[in-house]
């Protein structure tokens, strides 16, 4: 069978890759420490599962508009004013069956043949393939440790041609933990100002900011962007919502209804229990969202004094999400099942075989140099699984 040629330039989801490889050990009796998973370890709060089950017990279980609920476009529209001070309306929101989704949909509504998509790397797996599937050109504009891994705005100018149609901005990010200043981004908003560019703003993120308070959001930074801006973010990392796949976005009247187009002959409408918990989540008691982040900034603390300590290893400091991006091209060289270890790939593998701990390569982010390590687990898995890298490597070494 032909497949569709598309697929020939989609690569699998890394971090997916890696949650399978940890689930088929597990079937074999081999005990692994997974610090690739993406998702909060702690469970939903209390208050969104019973208004789940009180949705349930309502009945509220049939098909809803395909854009989401009322009550959810709603409480979405409370949250951007509350949170971000941006006003939007009922025809100016959507949902969608997770953040990915929401981006799926996004670029499939924005972006076509010979379209470029502007995206800071190392950026998250699914943008680049995303933007593939939709028929448009990733333009990856690279960063380093040196600029805090964060694009600049003459870098950004620089990067502008003729075929440049969106910008995608993730903050704090995915797999780096970078988060702009307000100084950054608004030079940012100066050169898409002056630009013809559309702007994605995957917001995702945003209540995991450890050291710096929270700076006004892009489009509040330059109200003018407004027609040419597209908020994306969802309730799985803020509120450990992951499974419920429930995302959504604000934006452009025009674009929002392009979205709910698609989505209208692919998934039709996100759950409707889902919806029932967000419109809690978002609208109802938010302290367990700053008891994970009090949490996820202490493992952070750790998990970098830790990474810092081994020989071969540097690593920033991220400013939030719950990920760490080390490098580990000081550790290349040495001989594993007789080939010498040159890339993040070869590193992770021998890490798993060895170590028995999951993380991911940096190649799906774009860096053969880096890892991504995930915090998003407990103390205990978090010194555990450190002490089996340190021991691995230094084995590693002395071999």
């Amino acid at each position: 069978m032909r497949l569709a040629p598309r697929l020939d330039q989609v690569k699998p989801s890394p971090t997916l890759m890696v949650t399978v490889k940890v689930a088929a050990l597990r079937r074999e009796g081999i005990e692994v420490i997974d610090f690739g998973a993406g998702e909060p370890d702690f469970d939903t709060p209390e208050h969104i599962k019973d208004a789940a089950i009180a949705a349930l017990k309502q009945g509220k279980t049939k098909y809803t508009p395909v854009g989401g609920t009322a009550d959810v476009k709603e409480a979405i529209i409370a949250k951007l004013q509350r949170d971000n001070s941006l006003e939007y309306a009922l025809p100016e929101v959507t949902t969608g069956c997770g953040g990915k989704h929401i981006l799926f949909n996004a670029f499939h509504a924005l972006v076509g043949p010979g379209d470029e998509v502007l995206i800071p790397a190392p950026y998250w797996v699914s943008y680049s393939d995303i933007v593939v599937l939709a028929g448009g050109t990733p333009k990856l504009l690279p960063t380093t440790e040196d600029t805090g891994f964060k694009i600049t705005a003459a870098q950004l100018h620089a990067a502008l041609g003729p075929h440049s149609k969106v910008l995608l901005l993730n903050s704090p990010s995915n797999p780096t933990g970078a988060a702009y200043t307000e100084d950054e981004l608004s030079r940012i908003a100066d050169v898409i100002e002056s630009s013809e560019l559309f702007t994605i703003s995957d917001d995702v993120y945003e209540k995991f900011l450890y050291d710096a308070p929270r700076c006004a959001h892009l489009l509040a930074l330059k109200p003018g962007l407004r027609d040419r801006l597209l908020v994306a973010n969802s309730v799985s990392k803020t509120y450990a919502m992951t499974g419920w796949r429930l995302g959504y976005a604000a934006g452009p009247q025009e674009v929002i209804k392009a979205m709910e187009t698609i989505q209208s002959q692919s998934t039709s409408n996100p759950n409707s229990i889902a919806q029932a918990a967000a419109i809690e989540a978002l609208t109802g008691d938010q302290e367990p969202v700053g008891v994970m982040a009090g949490e996820f900034a202490k493992r952070r603390n750790y998990v970098v004094d830790r990474l810092r300590a081994i020989p071969g290893i540097s690593c920033t400091l991220p400013e939030g999400a719950f990920y760490v991006f080390p490098r580990v091209a000081g550790c290349f060289g040495p001989k594993w099942q007789g080939k010498p270890i040159a890339s993040a790939m070869d590193f992770s593998l021998y890490l798993l075989e060895e170590a028995k701990v999951a993380l991911v390569a940096g190649e799906g982010f774009g860096s053969a140099e880096h890892v991504r390590i995930s915090y998003a687990t407990s103390m205990q898995n978090l010194e555990q699984g450190l002490n089996q890298i340190e021991a691995a490597l230094q084995r590693l070494s002395g071999a």
